[in-house]
């Protein structure tokens, strides 16, 4: 979030970025980590013609921040973002059990089960090359 201010981890955010991500068919959000003021997701193209990442980013930020619940919270999104490529089912394990843990390392809760703001819309298949 913009200045890391703590504006994710509530169930109306969540709902709101789980219909962002679902009105665009580029990428899929399998799994996904809100954190108070920053989020994990797991994605992958949604198709072969799928535009680039940064593209689809861009699209769901400004599709989301639009629909915001509290407008007096813009700007929300910071501009940049991190992304890594998992490029096999054990690099994406590992990435998922450090993502799913995030809150516990945080002192949120004392197992990541608890965390209420975590999720997976849709099943992504891997396959390792």
């Amino acid at each position: 979030t913009h200045r890391r201010r703590p504006l994710l981890a509530r169930s109306e955010v969540e709902q709101l970025l789980l219909r962002a991500w679902s009105a665009s068919n580029a990428w899929c959000v399998g799994r996904y980590v809100l954190m108070p003021d920053h989020l994990h997701i797991i994605c992958a193209p949604g198709s072969h013609e799928a535009r680039p990442m940064s593209e689809w980013i861009k699209h769901w930020k400004s599709w989301a921040s639009a629909r915001w619940p509290n407008p007096g919270e813009q700007p929300v999104w910071q501009s940049n973002y991190w992304d890594r490529q998992l490029r096999s089912e054990e690099h994406y394990q590992t990435r998922w059990r450090y993502i799913r843990n995030n809150p516990v390392r945080h002192g949120l809760v004392a197992r990541p089960e608890e965390w209420p703001f975590q999720g997976e819309p849709t099943r992504l298949q891997f396959r390792d090359r």
